[in-house]
């Protein structure tokens, strides 16, 4: 390991010429209508990061029944997007050397909506090649928007970095990197200068290209005192301190004020909404919520707008996905009710503002979240897969044939896995819980809640995710899209290109 090197000289030019490039794109196109002529003023994007569809359902079920909706389900306009990627060195859809990647990361599909390009898993602000592309949050920065950029992962991650950072490795975030962690030879064939955009730490290149004029979230450990030294001369505050890895607190945020505010309130990820309801009393409680932290850049990028534009702000609840991954159900649907508490913050705004376009969606599926009915057991749990024999027509029997299966496996399945089964860590029981039409007796974990959950994998899925909108503008995001339209959306609706 050794010691990031700081953003100066070359590496500061470079990112002067990404700032360029991007206010050259940002020139308003011809003929193109003022912010005061009833179109959209502001765009507010939400991403839930690993959010399928069923977590979306499944959260409808836990908090509201069957006949609830989530606030993202009450927004007017809904479709799905898809969200493959690329491989390395691919051309873009439709090109000669176009190779797809089904299944996409957090990183690549950031790009996407953010740039409008196609991308490798763990790229950011690059296209497949390796060239930089300028974000739609720069091109809103230099058309004179004000932008914010909220997330309940570290601010330096994926979804957030996206936006602000260009990366050939998502993992090259400081302030301690491994040159492995920055390079990418696949790409470029050799090592590149530390003075290249693409090789510096992205808490650099946050902390001082001044792309998001409000960010919220966590990772202090990743910024340091030269950080906040650079932020200052800015004319951010800063809310805590980076040079005395002193996070930032509820309070904070609540009596921040001004134009360019950095307020980051765990030195990691923040912490889960389910871990700060049963330790009310733990430091960790003193967290804001995701809610709390939209409704706070709104206000402050709304004040700033009053007297320019309007704003760009991103969103970001990162542990739908984070939890999905660790196949913690609870956890999970915790987080998919505080991303949604503040979809309702932002749709609060957009319907008092009547300028604002709204938008909800999702990166990816994460670990094929599962709706299972009351009482049954999936494969994992099962000594043997389904039978495919068809006694009633055998052509509709299959390779390789089994004539038997579809059994519990008690080594597997052990108990419900947040009940009788909690003490074993390899039972691959569902999590059960209970509904609002469940009775009030029934409790989480046991064989009457209403509600079985269970995961596929660890992983990522390809499966297309939810999308939901509102405002001037949302009837476009009907139906079926890729994610690299998102891009074209909010740079059209921001007159942006």
């Amino acid at each position: 390991m050794r010691t990031r090197i700081k953003a100066t000289g070359a590496a500061l030019a470079a990112l002067a010429a990404v700032a360029g490039a991007a206010s050259a794109m940002a020139a308003p196109a011809a003929g193109a209508q003022g912010a005061d002529d009833g179109r959209v003023k502001n765009v507010i994007y939400l991403l839930g990061d690993g959010m399928g569809r069923t977590h979306v359902d499944a959260a409808r079920l836990r908090y509201y029944g069957a006949h609830g909706k989530l606030n993202m389900e009450q927004l007017p306009v809904v479709g799905q997007n898809a969200t493959y990627s690329v491989e390395k060195n691919s051309g873009q859809p439709g090109e000669a050397d176009f190779h797809p990647n089904y299944v996409t990361d957090s990183a690549s599909a950031a790009t996407a909506w953010a740039s409008g390009v196609k991308t490798y898993n763990a790229a950011l602000g690059v296209d497949a090649k390796g060239k930089v592309v300028p974000t739609a949050m720069e091109l809103a920065k230099s058309a004179g928007y004000a932008t914010g950029n909220v997330s309940t992962a570290e601010i330096t991650d994926a979804t957030p970095a996206g936006q602000v950072s260009h990366a050939l490795a998502r993992g090259c975030q400081g302030p301690n990197y491994s040159a492995s962690s920055c390079q990418d030879l696949a790409i470029t064939g050799q090592p590149l200068p530390t003075s290249d955009i693409r090789v510096t730490p992205i808490a650099d290149q946050i902390a001082r290209n001044g792309t998001a004029d409000v960010l919220l979230g966590g990772g202090l450990s990743r910024f340091d005192a030269s950080d906040e030294g650079a932020l200052k001369a800015q004319g951010y505050s800063v809310l805590g301190s980076p040079a005395s890895q002193t996070v930032a607190t509820r309070s904070d945020l609540q009596g921040a004020s001004g134009s360019k505010v950095f307020g980051l309130f765990n030195k990691g990820n923040l912490t889960i909404e389910k871990f700060k309801r049963e330790n009310p009393s733990a430091p960790q409680a003193a967290e804001p919520s995701l809610r709390e932290l939209t409704t706070k850049a709104i206000d402050l990028l709304d004040g700033k707008a009053q007297s320019g534009k309007g704003f760009y702000l991103q969103v970001e609840g990162a542990l739908i996905d984070k939890r999905s991954h660790a196949n913690d159900a609870a956890q999970t649907l915790d987080e998919v009710k505080a991303f949604d508490d503040a979809v309702k913050a932002a749709t609060d705004f957009a319907k008092r503002d009547g300028h604002t376009l709204v938008i909800v969606t999702a990166d990816h599926e994460c670990a094929g979240f599962n709706i299972i009915e009351k009482g049954t057991f999936t494969n994992a749990e099962a000594a043997a897969p389904p039978t495919n024999v068809d006694g009633g027509n055998t052509a509709n029997s299959s390779t390789p044939l089994r004539s038997s299966g579809n059994v519990k496996d008690a080594t597997r399945s052990t108990g419900i896995v947040n009940g009788a089964g909690s003490a074993d860590p390899k039972n691959f029981a569902p999590a059960t819980f209970r509904t609002k039409d469940d009775p009030a007796d029934v409790k989480d974990g046991s064989p009457e809640a209403g509600l079985w959950l269970t995961y596929l994998s660890g992983n990522h899925t390809g499966a297309d995710v939810p999308l939901f909108a509102y405002g001037p503008g949302s009837t476009q995001l009907g139906g079926e899209i890729d994610n690299t339209d998102l891009f074209d959306v909010v740079t059209g609706a921001l007159r942006l290109k």
